[in-house]
């Protein structure tokens, strides 16, 4: 059966979570890895950004996804924090492109509304949800892990890819 490999990325400078989920149906996804990349306030910007790119490049050298779907900087009231925000996603954008991965951005509604089925749902209720679609025992923490997982089975079941492989589930 065909099975799509999704990173998910939900950017930060200080804290950037990622997600490895793997889809082979609308109900058939199970969690490979998450976690969260960590960049100290106390180095350099460019060092920082150094990290997180090394880090990328790493994680899709490693698990070799097909798409990297990342979470859109849609709005912040801190202008430090969105501009920092912005350049990590542009770095997971930009590695993901170099290697040849399909990639996709979600805004923070979207994502909410596909794994909670509302725009406006809460944190807490999304990572509940991710608990349960990839049957984790625990609630996935930190939030910015399971909010990488979040945009992953956004992607799975939004994209084109998903919709596939909905089809492939019900022949």
């Amino acid at each position: 059966m065909f099975v799509t490999r999704v990173l998910g990325i939900d950017p930060g400078l200080t804290r950037c979570g990622y997600a490895i989920v793997d889809g082979r149906g609308p109900s058939d996804v199970r969690a490979v890895s998450m976690g969260v990349i960590r960049t100290s306030t106390s180095d350099p910007l460019a060092s920082r950004l150094a990290t997180l790119r090394t880090e990328f490049t790493s994680l899709i050298a490693e698990f070799e996804p097909n798409a990297v779907a990342v979470e859109q900087v849609f709005f912040q009231v801190n202008v430090r924090t969105a501009m920092a925000t912005g350049q990590a996603s542009g770095l997971a954008l930009a590695e993901a492109a170099i290697a040849g991965c399909e990639v996709i951005q979600y805004t923070p509604n979207q994502v909410k509304d596909a794994v909670a089925g509302s725009g406006g749902a809460g944190k807490e209720q999304v990572q509940k949800m991710v608990q349960t679609r990839l049957n984790l025992a625990t609630m996935p923490r930190p939030a910015d892990a399971a909010d990488a997982a979040a945009v992953a089975l956004t992607h799975l079941s939004m994209s084109p890819i998903g919709r596939h492989l909905r089809q492939a589930a019900s022949r």
